[in-house]
Parts: structure tokens; C-alpha cells; sequence
């Protein structure tokens, strides 16, 4: 039996004012869902295959990648939905691919013989996502001579081109919106060059062992934040609209079946070289 949860925004803790912003939201929900969570610190280097393991975890954002690999048994609770356009009012997200803001490159086809930064193996939106998009690039494909990385966070990505070490890289739009609210001396440096298609948004997951009565009380306060007058503040500082019911299996499923055709092509990294 689990005795009081624990919950992390590691994920989306891309700056001091959205870890903040995170932990007010946390402790909204542990109040009107009277499950007393422990929100806890876990910040790079700690490794996020360690948070999603634990067994007290009652709350974490996991990547529908991993998540559908089964990188650990976990219950899924809810997705954000990103206010913005693109998403539609559903919980999806994008990768933002970026380069300086100084760099003359207008397109990927500027980047040839360039070179590429990469998040993790792992990452949907810092690998997968990104490998297909640039295997299924219209017309002259852009030719990556080198990887960077893993770089292991969004932020680390852009940090990456801001010094050089890679000419372009790719941020999760999520991390890049709340990077834009509570780091723009950082987001202004950059500017988005080209963007994936849509893929199922990250989702909150809490521990397989956590009882369903407390599993069932978090979802439904998640489910309904956008109707709560006191949590709008809360969305709006994290640029979200509220949370959703996560896609259907399938739809992550198709994450993993977007690396299987890429490696059935001979397709393992990013550098292209044809």
C-alpha cells in the first residue's frame, strides 16, 4: 500500500517560474482531490527512467514513447492540452525544430552538411519524431553530416544552438511555450526554422500500485480543471488549456511503429547522408 504519492513535473520544469507554476497546480490538485501528494524535486542529471520506476510515484509526465514501450507499469491519468491553435483542444504536441535567431538559414535545405542535436534515443519529440520528419522531407532532403548529443532536455537543446555545438535542434512545443513564458531571454535566441507533424501529448502516469479510488480522484480533478474558476490562473501560467483524456493506445502505438519503419529502412540516426 502506498502511503502518500509523490509528484514531479520534471518534464516541463524548464525554468524556476514553470516548476513553480507546476507545484501550485500539484498542490490545487492534491486539495480538491483530497490525495495528499508529495511534490518532489528531481531535476537533470537524475535520471527520468528512475522517477517513472518508483513505486510511490503518484503523478509524473512520462513521453507516449516509453510509455507504450512499457519502460515501466504505470496508470495513466490524464494529457495537457497546450493552448494553442495548432493543438486543436487536443492533447497533442509537435517538435519545434530551431536555429539562432542570428543564423541565415531559411529552411532545412540551408542546413546541409550541417549539424543536428538530438535529446535521447528515447525521446519521442527529441528523436523519433524528428528522425521521421526528416526521412519523409519533401523534396531535397536536408543532409545532417553530424549528431550532437544526447543533449537529455529541451532546454539542453537550445542551449546547444545557442552555443554552437549544434547548428539545429529540436524542443518539444510544450517546453518551448513555457520557455517562451518564464525564460524568454533564453526562447528569443532561437527561432523555429520547421515543425513536426502532431503526436499524442506526454501524459501524466501515476505507479500501477497506487489504489484505483486515488487514481480515479486525481483524473477526474484533472478532467475538470478547465472548469475551475481558481485553477485557470494555474493553466494559464503553464500555457495550457486544461487536461484531457489521453489518446487512445493506438495513437501512441504509432510512435513505435513510426521507429520500426525507420529502422526497417536502415534508418537509426539522424545524420542523412542520401
Amino acid at each position: 500500500m502506498i502511503g502518500r504519492p509523490v509528484a514531479n513535473a520534471r518534464m516541463y520544469g524548464v525554468a524556476p517560474g514553470a516548476v513553480s507554476a507546476w507545484r501550485a497546480l500539484f498542490q490545487h490538485v492534491a486539495m480538491r482531490s483530497g490525495v495528499a501528494l508529495e511534490i518532489i524535486d528531481h531535476p537533470f542529471p537524475a535520471k527520468l527512467a528512475e522517477l517513472w520506476a518508483r513505486p510511490d510515484l503518484g503523478c509524473a509526465f512520462i513521453c507516449g514513447w516509453p510509455y507504450i514501450r512499457g519502460v515501466a507499469d504505470l496508470i495513466p491519468i490524464a494529457a495537457p492540452v497546450i493552448d494553442d491553435p495548432r493543438a486543436e483542444g487536443q492533447p497533442v504536441y509537435w517538435t519545434d525544430i530551431v536555429v539562432r535567431t542570428d543564423d541565415p538559414a531559411t529552411s532545412l535545405q540551408d542546413l546541409q552538411g550541417r549539424t543536428i542535436a538530438f535529446t535521447a534515443e528515447d525521446s519521442q519529440s527529441g528523436f523519433n519524431a524528428l528522425r521521421h520528419f526528416l526521412r519523409d522531407a519533401p523534396k531535397q532532403k536536408p543532409v545532417f553530416a553530424r549528431e550532437f548529443g544526447p543533449v537529455f532536455t529541451p532546454r539542453r537543446s537550445i542551449d546547444a544552438v545557442i552555443a554552437g555545438d549544434a547548428d539545429a535542434g529540436p524542443v518539444d512545443s510544450l517546453a518551448h511555450t513555457l520557455l517562451r513564458l518564464h525564460a524568454p531571454e533564453l526562447a528569443e535566441q532561437v527561432r523555429i526554422i520547421a515543425q513536426t507533424a502532431p503526436t499524442p501529448c506526454p501524459l501524466l502516469v501515476a505507479s500501477a500500485g497506487l489504489d484505483d479510488g486515488r487514481v480515479a480522484a486525481l483524473r477526474k480533478v484533472f478532467l475538470h480543471l478547465h472548469d475551475d474558476v481558481v485553477a485557470r490562473h494555474l493553466l494559464s501560467a503553464l500555457a495550457l488549456q486544461g487536461f484531457a483524456a489521453p489518446l487512445p493506445r493506438d495513437a501512441y502505438f504509432q510512435m513505435e511503429q513510426t521507429s520500426r519503419d525507420a529502422e526497417a529502412l536502415g534508418i537509426r540516426r539522424l545524420e542523412i547522408t542520401a
